[in-house]
Protein backbone atom coordinates (compact mmCIF):
# COMPACT_ATOMS: atom_id res chain seq x y z
CA UNK A 1 0.00 0.00 0.00
CA UNK A 2 2.77 2.59 0.62
CA UNK A 3 4.53 1.71 -2.41
CA UNK A 4 1.40 2.27 -4.31
CA UNK A 5 0.69 5.34 -2.71
CA UNK A 6 4.20 6.53 -3.29
CA UNK A 7 3.92 5.59 -7.24
CA UNK A 8 0.03 7.90 -7.36
CA UNK A 9 2.13 10.92 -5.44
CA UNK A 10 4.88 10.72 -8.14
CA UNK A 11 2.79 10.21 -11.07
CA UNK A 12 0.31 12.45 -9.77
CA UNK A 13 2.84 15.40 -9.20
CA UNK A 14 4.35 14.83 -12.09
CA UNK A 15 1.42 15.29 -14.32
CA UNK A 16 0.26 18.67 -12.65
CA UNK A 17 4.13 19.80 -13.20
CA UNK A 18 3.60 18.81 -16.95
CA UNK A 19 0.18 20.92 -17.28
CA UNK A 20 1.71 23.47 -15.74
CA UNK A 21 4.29 23.79 -18.62
CA UNK A 22 0.82 25.08 -20.58
CA UNK A 23 -0.46 27.20 -18.03
CA UNK A 24 1.47 31.07 -17.01
CA UNK A 25 1.06 29.66 -13.66
CA UNK A 26 4.47 28.39 -11.92
CA UNK A 27 4.42 24.82 -11.31
CA UNK A 28 5.50 24.81 -7.53
CA UNK A 29 2.21 26.94 -7.10
CA UNK A 30 -0.15 24.91 -9.16
CA UNK A 31 1.02 21.72 -7.65
CA UNK A 32 0.57 23.09 -3.79
CA UNK A 33 -2.85 24.26 -4.69
CA UNK A 34 -3.79 20.88 -6.44
CA UNK A 35 -2.45 19.44 -3.19
CA UNK A 36 -4.60 21.39 -1.26
CA UNK A 37 -7.56 20.31 -3.28
CA UNK A 38 -6.54 17.20 -2.85
CA UNK A 39 -5.90 16.79 0.90
CA UNK A 40 -9.63 16.95 1.18
CA UNK A 41 -10.74 14.70 -2.23
CA UNK A 42 -12.30 11.53 -0.91
CA UNK A 43 -10.03 8.16 -0.87
CA UNK A 44 -6.80 10.37 -1.11
CA UNK A 45 -4.68 9.04 1.79
CA UNK A 46 -2.77 11.04 4.05
CA UNK A 47 0.30 11.70 3.00
CA UNK A 48 2.69 13.26 6.26
CA UNK A 49 5.83 15.07 5.90
CA UNK A 50 8.48 12.79 7.14
CA UNK A 51 11.86 14.91 8.36
CA UNK A 52 13.81 11.48 8.24
CA UNK A 53 13.36 11.21 4.39
CA UNK A 54 12.96 15.01 3.34
CA UNK A 55 16.18 16.03 5.02
CA UNK A 56 19.20 13.71 4.12
CA UNK A 57 17.43 12.11 1.03
CA UNK A 58 15.47 14.55 -0.71
CA UNK A 59 17.10 17.95 0.03
CA UNK A 60 21.12 16.86 -0.84
CA UNK A 61 19.98 16.11 -4.23
CA UNK A 62 17.69 18.97 -5.14
CA UNK A 63 21.23 21.29 -3.61
CA UNK A 64 23.62 19.47 -5.33
CA UNK A 65 21.52 19.62 -8.87
CA UNK A 66 21.24 23.38 -7.83
CA UNK A 67 25.10 23.79 -7.49
CA UNK A 68 26.12 22.16 -10.46
CA UNK A 69 23.97 23.90 -12.36
CA UNK A 70 25.63 27.68 -10.90
CA UNK A 71 28.67 29.60 -11.55
CA UNK A 72 31.38 29.22 -9.11
CA UNK A 73 32.52 32.76 -10.54
CA UNK A 74 28.97 34.92 -10.91
CA UNK A 75 28.74 33.43 -6.86
CA UNK A 76 32.33 34.62 -6.38
CA UNK A 77 31.74 38.11 -8.05
CA UNK A 78 28.15 38.64 -6.00
CA UNK A 79 29.92 36.96 -2.55
CA UNK A 80 28.57 40.01 -0.42
CA UNK A 81 24.90 40.14 -1.36
CA UNK A 82 25.01 36.37 -1.49
CA UNK A 83 26.14 36.00 2.24
CA UNK A 84 24.03 39.01 3.58
CA UNK A 85 21.23 37.14 2.34
CA UNK A 86 21.79 33.65 2.98
CA UNK A 87 23.76 34.27 6.33
CA UNK A 88 22.56 37.84 7.53
CA UNK A 89 18.89 37.60 6.54
CA UNK A 90 18.32 34.35 7.69
CA UNK A 91 19.75 34.86 11.28
CA UNK A 92 18.03 38.43 11.18
CA UNK A 93 14.48 36.92 10.75
CA UNK A 94 14.98 34.51 13.15
CA UNK A 95 15.10 36.77 15.89
CA UNK A 96 12.80 39.33 14.49
CA UNK A 97 9.99 36.34 13.68
CA UNK A 98 10.77 34.84 16.55
CA UNK A 99 10.28 38.13 18.73
CA UNK A 100 6.79 38.55 16.82
CA UNK A 101 5.56 35.49 17.93
CA UNK A 102 6.48 35.78 21.39
CA UNK A 103 4.48 38.99 21.70
CA UNK A 104 1.95 37.85 19.24
CA UNK A 105 0.90 34.70 21.36
CA UNK A 106 0.36 33.92 24.68
CA UNK A 107 2.36 32.26 26.87
CA UNK A 108 4.81 31.32 23.91
CA UNK A 109 8.29 30.85 25.27
CA UNK A 110 10.79 33.14 23.31
CA UNK A 111 12.99 29.90 23.30
CA UNK A 112 10.18 28.11 21.30
CA UNK A 113 9.10 31.48 19.30
CA UNK A 114 13.29 31.64 18.05
CA UNK A 115 12.40 27.84 17.05
CA UNK A 116 9.16 29.00 14.64
CA UNK A 117 11.56 32.12 13.74
CA UNK A 118 14.59 29.91 12.32
CA UNK A 119 11.68 27.51 10.78
CA UNK A 120 10.57 30.07 8.45
CA UNK A 121 13.41 32.17 7.89
CA UNK A 122 14.98 30.48 4.51
CA UNK A 123 13.12 31.17 1.36
CA UNK A 124 12.89 28.45 -0.98
CA UNK A 125 13.86 30.16 -4.58
CA UNK A 126 13.27 27.77 -6.74
CA UNK A 127 10.08 29.04 -7.99
CA UNK A 128 11.50 32.54 -7.84
CA UNK A 129 14.84 31.71 -10.21
CA UNK A 130 12.31 29.91 -12.13
CA UNK A 131 10.55 33.16 -12.47
CA UNK A 132 13.42 34.97 -12.96
CA UNK A 133 14.90 33.22 -15.93
CA UNK A 134 11.58 32.69 -17.49
CA UNK A 135 10.84 36.70 -17.57
CA UNK A 136 14.66 37.42 -18.43
CA UNK A 137 15.12 39.36 -15.07
CA UNK A 138 18.95 40.39 -15.11
CA UNK A 139 21.12 37.53 -14.98
CA UNK A 140 22.78 39.18 -11.05
CA UNK A 141 19.50 39.26 -9.96
CA UNK A 142 18.84 35.50 -10.77
CA UNK A 143 22.35 34.75 -9.45
CA UNK A 144 21.76 36.99 -6.18
CA UNK A 145 18.66 34.49 -5.67
CA UNK A 146 20.32 31.24 -6.85
CA UNK A 147 23.19 31.74 -4.11
CA UNK A 148 20.70 32.78 -1.38
CA UNK A 149 19.14 29.40 -2.08
CA UNK A 150 22.41 27.05 -2.03
CA UNK A 151 23.52 28.52 1.48
CA UNK A 152 20.57 29.44 3.52
CA UNK A 153 19.34 26.47 4.61
CA UNK A 154 22.71 25.43 6.24
CA UNK A 155 22.10 29.01 8.14
CA UNK A 156 18.64 28.09 8.81
CA UNK A 157 19.03 24.44 10.07
CA UNK A 158 22.04 25.31 12.13
CA UNK A 159 19.69 28.16 14.10
CA UNK A 160 16.98 25.49 14.42
CA UNK A 161 19.01 23.19 16.26
CA UNK A 162 21.08 26.13 18.45
CA UNK A 163 17.40 27.48 19.30
CA UNK A 164 15.50 23.78 20.23
CA UNK A 165 18.33 22.59 22.10
CA UNK A 166 17.63 25.88 24.49
CA UNK A 167 13.79 24.93 23.76
CA UNK A 168 14.33 21.81 25.81
CA UNK A 169 16.07 23.00 28.46
CA UNK A 170 19.95 21.60 26.90
CA UNK A 171 20.94 25.48 29.08
CA UNK A 172 22.93 26.13 25.87
CA UNK A 173 24.19 29.62 25.74
CA UNK A 174 24.61 32.62 22.92
CA UNK A 175 28.46 31.70 23.34
CA UNK A 176 27.56 27.94 22.87
CA UNK A 177 25.09 28.62 19.85
CA UNK A 178 27.42 31.02 17.62
CA UNK A 179 30.39 28.13 18.14
CA UNK A 180 27.84 25.59 17.51
CA UNK A 181 26.88 27.80 14.45
CA UNK A 182 30.69 28.43 13.31
CA UNK A 183 31.29 24.91 13.80
CA UNK A 184 28.84 23.66 11.40
CA UNK A 185 29.48 26.03 9.16
CA UNK A 186 33.15 25.57 9.04
CA UNK A 187 33.33 22.04 9.54
CA UNK A 188 30.44 21.43 6.61
CA UNK A 189 32.51 23.94 3.98
CA UNK A 190 35.60 21.76 4.82
CA UNK A 191 34.19 18.79 5.01
CA UNK A 192 33.31 19.89 1.49
CA UNK A 193 37.04 21.17 0.44
CA UNK A 194 38.18 17.58 1.47
CA UNK A 195 36.02 15.20 -0.85
CA UNK A 196 35.61 17.49 -3.66
CA UNK A 197 39.44 16.94 -4.58
CA UNK A 198 39.22 13.10 -4.79
CA UNK A 199 35.66 12.85 -6.09
CA UNK A 200 36.67 14.65 -8.99
CA UNK A 201 39.59 12.23 -10.16
CA UNK A 202 37.29 9.81 -9.64
CA UNK A 203 35.23 11.36 -11.98
CA UNK A 204 38.17 11.50 -14.15
CA UNK A 205 39.27 8.47 -13.88
CA UNK A 206 36.29 6.38 -14.41
CA UNK A 207 35.85 5.29 -18.63
CA UNK A 208 32.39 3.85 -18.14
CA UNK A 209 29.73 6.70 -18.59
CA UNK A 210 26.93 3.66 -16.44
CA UNK A 211 29.94 3.95 -13.50
CA UNK A 212 30.25 7.91 -13.96
CA UNK A 213 26.48 8.79 -13.30
CA UNK A 214 26.53 6.26 -10.54
CA UNK A 215 28.87 8.21 -8.95
CA UNK A 216 27.33 11.02 -9.60
CA UNK A 217 23.88 9.78 -7.99
CA UNK A 218 25.96 9.29 -5.02
CA UNK A 219 27.63 12.20 -4.55
CA UNK A 220 25.42 14.94 -2.83
CA UNK A 221 24.51 11.90 0.09
CA UNK A 222 28.05 10.95 0.25
CA UNK A 223 28.83 14.41 1.18
CA UNK A 224 25.63 15.37 3.37
CA UNK A 225 26.26 11.63 5.49
CA UNK A 226 30.08 12.80 6.02
CA UNK A 227 29.21 16.23 7.52
CA UNK A 228 26.90 15.14 9.58
CA UNK A 229 28.79 12.33 10.69
CA UNK A 230 31.02 14.84 12.36
CA UNK A 231 28.23 17.24 13.48
CA UNK A 232 29.40 19.98 10.48
CA UNK A 233 26.95 20.86 8.09
CA UNK A 234 25.79 18.36 5.02
CA UNK A 235 23.72 21.15 2.90
CA UNK A 236 27.46 23.83 2.69
CA UNK A 237 29.13 19.98 2.03
CA UNK A 238 26.94 19.87 -0.76
CA UNK A 239 26.53 22.95 -1.98
CA UNK A 240 30.76 23.11 -1.63
CA UNK A 241 31.37 19.63 -3.74
CA UNK A 242 28.31 20.42 -6.42
CA UNK A 243 29.98 24.04 -7.35
CA UNK A 244 34.13 22.53 -7.77
CA UNK A 245 32.24 19.82 -9.79
CA UNK A 246 30.33 21.42 -11.87
CA UNK A 247 32.96 24.00 -12.52
CA UNK A 248 35.47 21.38 -13.36
CA UNK A 249 33.07 19.28 -15.20
CA UNK A 250 34.45 20.06 -18.79
CA UNK A 251 37.18 17.39 -17.89
CA UNK A 252 34.91 14.56 -17.49
CA UNK A 253 34.12 13.03 -21.06
CA UNK A 254 30.98 14.25 -23.14
CA UNK A 255 28.76 10.91 -23.31
CA UNK A 256 29.18 11.07 -19.12
CA UNK A 257 28.36 15.37 -19.55
CA UNK A 258 25.20 13.95 -21.25
CA UNK A 259 24.07 11.01 -19.21
CA UNK A 260 24.47 12.96 -16.67
CA UNK A 261 22.40 16.14 -17.93
CA UNK A 262 19.82 14.11 -18.58
CA UNK A 263 19.81 12.17 -15.45
CA UNK A 264 19.69 15.30 -12.99
CA UNK A 265 17.30 16.99 -15.00
CA UNK A 266 14.83 14.21 -14.80
CA UNK A 267 16.21 13.86 -10.81
CA UNK A 268 15.33 17.07 -10.17
CA UNK A 269 11.80 17.16 -12.16
CA UNK A 270 10.58 14.20 -10.06
CA UNK A 271 11.74 15.44 -6.40
CA UNK A 272 10.83 19.20 -7.02
CA UNK A 273 7.12 17.79 -8.43
CA UNK A 274 6.66 15.66 -5.01
CA UNK A 275 7.68 17.87 -2.81
CA UNK A 276 5.28 20.92 -3.55
CA UNK A 277 2.73 18.60 -3.85
CA UNK A 278 3.58 16.97 -0.90
CA UNK A 279 3.28 20.79 0.71
CA UNK A 280 0.07 20.93 0.09
CA UNK A 281 -1.30 17.51 1.20
CA UNK A 282 -0.28 18.57 4.45
CA UNK A 283 -3.07 20.39 5.41
CA UNK A 284 -5.32 17.91 7.02
CA UNK A 285 -2.96 16.69 9.23
CA UNK A 286 -1.65 20.38 10.58
CA UNK A 287 -5.00 21.46 11.46
CA UNK A 288 -6.17 17.97 13.14
CA UNK A 289 -2.81 18.42 14.99
CA UNK A 290 -3.58 22.06 15.91
CA UNK A 291 -4.27 21.22 19.82
CA UNK A 292 -5.59 23.56 22.36
CA UNK A 293 -5.57 26.69 19.89
CA UNK A 294 -8.77 27.41 18.56
CA UNK A 295 -8.96 27.74 14.65
CA UNK A 296 -9.75 31.87 15.02
CA UNK A 297 -6.69 32.52 17.02
CA UNK A 298 -4.64 30.31 15.05
CA UNK A 299 -5.50 31.89 11.98
CA UNK A 300 -4.94 35.20 13.27
CA UNK A 301 -1.74 34.57 14.55
CA UNK A 302 -0.42 32.89 10.85
CA UNK A 303 -1.97 36.43 9.15
CA UNK A 304 0.43 38.14 11.60
CA UNK A 305 3.47 35.69 11.19
CA UNK A 306 2.81 36.26 7.31
CA UNK A 307 2.65 39.98 7.07
CA UNK A 308 5.65 40.75 9.31
CA UNK A 309 7.66 37.57 7.44
CA UNK A 310 6.80 39.78 4.28
CA UNK A 311 8.19 42.92 5.73
CA UNK A 312 10.87 41.70 7.45
CA UNK A 313 12.41 40.95 4.79
CA UNK A 314 12.43 44.32 2.91
CA UNK A 315 13.26 45.89 6.41
CA UNK A 316 16.58 43.77 5.19
CA UNK A 317 16.88 44.17 1.75
CA UNK A 318 16.46 47.45 1.13
CA UNK A 319 19.27 48.43 3.63
CA UNK A 320 21.27 45.34 2.49
CA UNK A 321 21.76 46.74 -0.44
CA UNK A 322 22.53 50.53 -0.73
CA UNK A 323 24.72 51.01 2.64
CA UNK A 324 27.70 48.90 1.89
CA UNK A 325 27.07 51.37 -1.85
CA UNK A 326 28.27 54.00 0.98
CA UNK A 327 31.92 52.68 0.23
CA UNK A 328 33.26 54.08 -2.64
CA UNK A 329 35.17 50.39 -3.21
CA UNK A 330 31.89 48.38 -3.40
CA UNK A 331 31.04 51.14 -5.72
CA UNK A 332 34.26 50.32 -7.78
CA UNK A 333 33.64 46.85 -7.69
CA UNK A 334 29.95 46.20 -8.34
CA UNK A 335 27.23 47.35 -11.01
CA UNK A 336 25.13 50.32 -10.08
CA UNK A 337 21.31 49.20 -8.53
CA UNK A 338 18.33 51.64 -8.46
CA UNK A 339 15.02 50.79 -6.03
CA UNK A 340 13.08 48.00 -8.67
CA UNK A 341 15.88 45.45 -8.09
CA UNK A 342 15.54 45.07 -4.26
CA UNK A 343 11.77 45.42 -4.41
CA UNK A 344 12.18 42.31 -6.83
CA UNK A 345 14.58 40.58 -4.32
CA UNK A 346 12.40 41.39 -1.41
CA UNK A 347 9.24 39.90 -2.76
CA UNK A 348 10.86 36.93 -3.96
CA UNK A 349 10.95 35.15 -0.84
CA UNK A 350 8.66 32.55 -0.72
CA UNK A 351 8.86 29.77 1.71
CA UNK A 352 9.35 26.11 0.82
CA UNK A 353 9.78 22.81 1.73
CA UNK A 354 12.76 23.08 3.63
CA UNK A 355 10.90 24.91 6.16
CA UNK A 356 8.35 22.37 6.55
CA UNK A 357 10.77 19.52 6.73
CA UNK A 358 12.57 21.28 9.45
CA UNK A 359 8.91 22.29 11.58
CA UNK A 360 7.86 18.20 11.36
CA UNK A 361 11.41 17.56 12.74
CA UNK A 362 11.05 19.13 16.21
CA UNK A 363 10.32 16.29 18.65
CA UNK A 364 7.32 16.19 20.99
CA UNK A 365 9.17 15.54 23.78
CA UNK A 366 12.98 15.53 24.72
CA UNK A 367 14.14 13.34 27.74
CA UNK A 368 10.89 13.71 29.16
CA UNK A 369 11.04 17.77 28.28
CA UNK A 370 7.79 18.82 26.00
CA UNK A 371 8.43 20.82 23.40
CA UNK A 372 5.86 24.08 24.00
CA UNK A 373 3.30 24.49 21.74
CA UNK A 374 4.92 22.38 18.97
CA UNK A 375 1.65 22.05 17.30
CA UNK A 376 0.99 25.82 16.68
CA UNK A 377 4.45 26.29 15.13
CA UNK A 378 3.33 23.76 12.27
CA UNK A 379 0.44 25.28 11.94
CA UNK A 380 2.22 28.87 11.83
CA UNK A 381 4.75 27.14 9.65
CA UNK A 382 2.24 25.83 7.02
CA UNK A 383 0.28 29.22 6.53
CA UNK A 384 3.19 31.08 5.78
CA UNK A 385 4.62 28.40 2.94
CA UNK A 386 1.22 28.68 1.73
CA UNK A 387 1.16 32.43 1.91
CA UNK A 388 4.59 33.32 0.61
CA UNK A 389 3.77 30.44 -2.31
CA UNK A 390 0.50 31.85 -3.06
CA UNK A 391 0.38 35.57 -2.62
CA UNK A 392 4.14 36.36 -3.66
CA UNK A 393 4.50 33.58 -6.41
CA UNK A 394 1.51 34.47 -8.11
CA UNK A 395 2.12 37.85 -8.16
CA UNK A 396 6.00 38.72 -9.00
CA UNK A 397 5.58 37.68 -12.91
CA UNK A 398 3.25 41.06 -12.77
CA UNK A 399 5.19 42.91 -10.43
CA UNK A 400 8.16 42.17 -12.64
CA UNK A 401 6.85 43.35 -15.77
CA UNK A 402 4.98 46.21 -14.39
CA UNK A 403 8.93 47.66 -13.13
CA UNK A 404 10.24 47.05 -16.03
CA UNK A 405 13.93 45.93 -15.32
CA UNK A 406 16.43 45.99 -18.17
CA UNK A 407 15.93 42.37 -19.40
CA UNK A 408 18.84 40.14 -20.13
CA UNK A 409 20.60 41.91 -23.92
CA UNK A 410 19.74 38.79 -25.95
CA UNK A 411 21.95 40.19 -29.11
CA UNK A 412 24.48 41.11 -27.37
CA UNK A 413 25.04 37.64 -25.68
CA UNK A 414 24.59 36.13 -28.92
CA UNK A 415 27.45 38.62 -30.17
CA UNK A 416 29.43 37.21 -27.38
CA UNK A 417 28.93 33.63 -28.45
CA UNK A 418 29.66 34.34 -31.60
CA UNK A 419 32.83 35.96 -30.69
CA UNK A 420 34.26 33.24 -28.24
CA UNK A 421 33.25 30.59 -31.36
CA UNK A 422 34.91 32.29 -33.40
CA UNK A 423 38.14 32.47 -32.16
CA UNK A 424 37.92 28.66 -30.48
CA UNK A 425 37.23 27.62 -33.95
CA UNK A 426 40.50 29.50 -34.82
CA UNK A 427 42.57 27.40 -32.96
CA UNK A 428 40.60 24.28 -33.64
CA UNK A 429 41.78 25.26 -37.61
CA UNK A 430 45.18 25.98 -36.76
CA UNK A 431 45.04 22.88 -34.77
CA UNK A 432 43.92 20.71 -37.22
CA UNK A 433 46.49 22.18 -40.12
CA UNK A 434 48.89 21.38 -37.94
CA UNK A 435 47.78 17.36 -37.39
CA UNK A 436 47.12 16.79 -40.84
CA UNK A 437 51.13 18.29 -42.32
CA UNK A 438 52.10 14.44 -40.13
CA UNK A 439 51.86 12.40 -42.08
CA UNK A 440 50.90 10.01 -39.55
CA UNK A 441 47.14 12.01 -39.62
CA UNK A 442 47.23 11.52 -43.77
CA UNK A 443 43.27 11.84 -44.66
CA UNK A 444 41.85 11.30 -48.12
CA UNK A 445 40.81 14.71 -49.29
CA UNK A 446 37.13 14.40 -49.00
CA UNK A 447 37.39 13.65 -44.73
CA UNK A 448 39.58 16.34 -44.73
CA UNK A 449 37.59 18.70 -46.37
CA UNK A 450 34.90 17.03 -44.18
CA UNK A 451 36.42 18.21 -41.07
CA UNK A 452 37.13 21.94 -42.09
CA UNK A 453 33.72 21.64 -43.31
CA UNK A 454 32.27 21.08 -39.86
CA UNK A 455 34.49 23.48 -38.55
CA UNK A 456 32.97 26.02 -40.29
CA UNK A 457 29.44 26.02 -39.76
CA UNK A 458 30.18 25.56 -36.07
CA UNK A 459 31.66 29.00 -36.53
CA UNK A 460 29.05 30.46 -38.58
CA UNK A 461 26.64 29.10 -36.97
CA UNK A 462 25.97 31.82 -34.51
CA UNK A 463 26.63 34.71 -36.72
CA UNK A 464 23.91 33.58 -38.82
CA UNK A 465 21.39 34.17 -35.49
CA UNK A 466 22.68 37.68 -35.92
CA UNK A 467 21.60 38.04 -39.56
CA UNK A 468 18.66 38.32 -41.51
CA UNK A 469 15.26 36.33 -41.79
CA UNK A 470 13.65 34.35 -44.66
CA UNK A 471 10.71 36.27 -45.32
CA UNK A 472 8.64 33.57 -46.03
CA UNK A 473 9.19 31.59 -42.93
CA UNK A 474 10.79 34.11 -40.68
CA UNK A 475 13.97 31.71 -40.25
CA UNK A 476 17.64 32.45 -40.29
CA UNK A 477 19.99 30.65 -42.39
CA UNK A 478 20.76 28.12 -39.45
CA UNK A 479 17.20 27.66 -38.74
CA UNK A 480 16.53 26.35 -42.05
CA UNK A 481 19.64 24.02 -42.03
CA UNK A 482 18.75 22.12 -38.71
CA UNK A 483 15.20 22.15 -39.98
CA UNK A 484 16.26 20.34 -43.35
CA UNK A 485 18.63 18.52 -41.20
CA UNK A 486 16.16 17.09 -38.55
CA UNK A 487 13.69 15.85 -41.85
CA UNK A 488 16.65 14.10 -43.29
CA UNK A 489 17.22 12.24 -40.32
CA UNK A 490 13.57 11.49 -40.10
CA UNK A 491 13.40 10.03 -43.40
CA UNK A 492 16.62 7.66 -42.51
CA UNK A 493 15.20 6.78 -39.06
CA UNK A 494 11.94 5.26 -41.58
CA UNK A 495 14.58 3.44 -43.84
CA UNK A 496 15.79 1.74 -40.62
CA UNK A 497 12.70 0.72 -39.50
CA UNK A 498 11.34 -0.50 -42.45
CA UNK A 499 14.48 -2.62 -43.30
CA UNK A 500 13.81 -4.08 -39.81
CA UNK A 501 10.47 -4.86 -40.02
CA UNK A 502 11.87 -6.44 -43.23
CA UNK A 503 14.16 -8.49 -41.42
CA UNK A 504 16.99 -7.44 -43.34
CA UNK A 505 18.96 -6.09 -40.41
CA UNK A 506 18.27 -7.12 -36.73
CA UNK A 507 17.37 -4.88 -33.96
CA UNK A 508 20.97 -5.02 -32.86
CA UNK A 509 22.31 -3.06 -36.06
CA UNK A 510 18.58 -0.95 -35.97
CA UNK A 511 19.46 0.27 -32.44
CA UNK A 512 23.16 1.25 -33.74
CA UNK A 513 22.26 2.83 -36.70
CA UNK A 514 19.27 5.08 -34.62
CA UNK A 515 21.79 5.91 -32.06
CA UNK A 516 23.77 7.44 -34.75
CA UNK A 517 20.76 9.44 -35.58
CA UNK A 518 19.88 10.18 -32.43
CA UNK A 519 23.14 12.06 -31.26
CA UNK A 520 23.20 14.06 -34.61
CA UNK A 521 19.92 15.08 -34.14
CA UNK A 522 20.76 16.08 -30.37
CA UNK A 523 23.50 17.84 -31.45
CA UNK A 524 20.99 20.27 -33.37
CA UNK A 525 18.71 20.16 -31.03
CA UNK A 526 20.97 21.46 -27.99
CA UNK A 527 22.33 23.93 -30.95
CA UNK A 528 18.93 25.22 -31.15
CA UNK A 529 17.88 25.11 -27.90
CA UNK A 530 20.91 26.02 -25.69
Amino acid sequence: MDALRLVALVAASAAVAGLARRTPVPAPLLLVAVGLAASYAPGVPDYTLDPHIVLPLILPPLLYTAAVDSSYLDLRANIRPVALLSVGYVLFATVAVGWLAYVLVPDLPLTAALVLGAVIAPPDAVAATAIARRLGLPHRITTILQGESLVNDATAITAYKVALAAAVGEGISWAGGLGEFALAAVGGVGVGLVLMVPIHWLRTRLTEPLLQNTLSLLIPFIAYAAAEEVHASGVLAVVVVGLFLGHKAWKVDFATRLQEEAVWKMVAFVLESAVFALIGLQLPYVVRELGPYSIGEALWYAFGVFVFVVVVRFVWVFPATFLPRLSARVREREPGVDWRAPVVVGWAGMRGVVSLAIAFSIPVATDGVEFPARNLVLFLTFTTVIGTLVVQGLTLPPLIRALKLPGRDRYQETLAEAQAQSEASRAAEARLEELLADERNALPGPLADRLRTVLERRRNSVWERLGAVNELTGETADDTYRRLSREMIEAEREVFVRLRDARRIDDEMMRTLLRRLDLEEAAAYREETG
